[in-house]
């Protein structure tokens, strides 16, 4: 195919794609599937060669958030039965970092839902950070804890951060369709914060929420622009109790065009396959490593995911290997020119990055089990889809959404 020739020389160049030549990749056809996946597997190799950097999440606060995100099982009114807790203590997050580290994750991600942190909230996760980098020197820590006041992105990386998570999720042009208690630039000014701290920024999507390809290539033209240096893609895990939960549109062809559109718009940027990669990729999952160059290791922050010793497995088995403490994840141009989607262009971020789905503000949203009046609060209608939204396709697997009951936060191991 012309297209996909034009496509890998612009992503060897670092070069972006016109948006039509972007919603093409989406048009293809199953037929036309694998070719795709070949195309946008040589940009990837290209940038990555054939390693597969490993992150894990930790939950440090699990429950009900102000915020009212459709998609996130924490958010404002959900009846998802999930994990509720308040603040892990620094040995107990620690715990289960090390659990990730030992599984063999160079980066550990610590989520706390809410709307933003408390300046009390950003010195308890310094404490956190502190405690992880005294038992594990070399490992990267990202934070996601919402929306960020002035400063506050500053204090993180003094205490050791090296990255800050914080998603878009969907178009500008959608954002209000999904959420409504903070906007689409609300998210982008967090993310611009955390660039100008010097904090690797990461910021990617949630596909499946019922949006039109317009609207995916809208999102990840944006990232660009914005320049991250990670991007993680989530696919929506639709649990019930939230007004997505009949949201099932995607199928394991539709998700892997979808990555390899991301990786032919932002070629040398650690893309990450986050959330819902087993709920819809299912036995697909090891191709979508030819697109993608870092995944989680385990569990998510409310659902399972499959075994840390099935996602090892799985990469040694598809021919990648795991990235190591010691090497950089990023080209060496973007390391050391410290930029995003568009190494050409002017931005902010230095290495790494972080990132995953399943809530508000950050990739989660939530708010202490302390605040429980929040319980009370009337369940938000529905978000209906938009009205080229595709019907939800045959042989949907419901039953792989499953609700964290291990990890952070429980007496049970985690999941590693």
């Amino acid at each position: 195919m012309d297209l996909l020739n034009t496509l890998v020389d612009k992503g060897l160049r670092r070069e972006s794609p016109t948006r039509d030549e972007a919603l093409a990749v989406l048009a293809t056809s199953d037929d036309e599937l694998l070719d795709v996946v070949a195309a946008a597997g040589k940009v990837r190799r290209q940038w990555f060669g054939r390693r597969v950097k490993l992150n894990y999440l930790v939950n440090l606060k699990s429950g009900l958030c102000p915020e009212d995100c459709s998609y996130c099982s924490q958010r404002l009114g959900s009846k998802a039965d999930i994990l509720k807790y308040t603040w892990l203590k620094p040995e107990e997050a620690t715990r289960a970092a090390t659990a990730g580290v030992a599984g063999g994750a160079k980066r550990v991600c610590l989520v706390a839902s809410g709307r933003g942190p408390t300046d009390r909230d950003v010195d308890r996760v310094s404490r956190t950070i502190e405690a992880i980098k005294e038992q594990h020197e070399d490992v990267e820590v990202c934070a996601c804890l919402g929306l960020l006041s002035q400063g506050q992105a500053d204090r993180l990386k003094s205490a050791g951060a090296d990255a800050y998570n914080h998603n878009l999720n969907t178009s500008e042009g959608t954002y209000g369709d999904i959420t409504t208690t903070h906007t689409y630039a609300d998210r982008v000014d967090t993310v611009q914060q955390a660039q100008a701290a010097g904090l690797s920024a990461c910021s990617g999507l949630i596909a499946g929420m019922g949006e039109s390809d317009a609207d995916l290539v809208d999102v990840v033209f944006s990232l660009r622009e914005l320049d991250p240096d990670s991007v993680p893609v989530n696919f929506l895990i639709p649990m019930e109790g939230t007004p997505l939960a009949k949201e099932w549109h995607l199928t394991p062809q539709r998700c892997l065009r979808i990555l390899a559109m991301v990786r032919f718009v932002c070629p040398d940027v650690e893309v990450r396959l986050a959330g819902g990669r087993e709920v819809h990729l299912r036995s697909m999952q090891p191709l979508a490593l030819d697109l993608v160059n870092s995944i989680f290791l385990g569990d998510y922050l409310t659902s399972e995911g499959q075994s840390g010793r099935t996602d090892l497995d799985m990469i040694a088995d598809a021919g990648f290997e795991v990235e190591g403490a010691g090497t950089t994840t990023l080209p060496g141009h973007r390391a050391q020119a410290g930029g995003g989607c568009d190494s050409s262009h002017s931005g902010c971020g230095s290495e790494g990055a972080c990132g995953s789905h399943a809530g508000g503000c950050g990739p989660c949203g939530e708010v202490s089990v302390q605040d429980t009046s929040a319980s009370a609060a009337p369940e938000d209608a529905a978000v209906p889809a938009p009205a080229d939204a595709a019907e939800a396709p045959s042989g949907v697997r419901r039953d792989l959404v499953a609700v964290r009951r291990r990890g952070a936060g429980t007496d049970l191991a985690p999941n590693a």
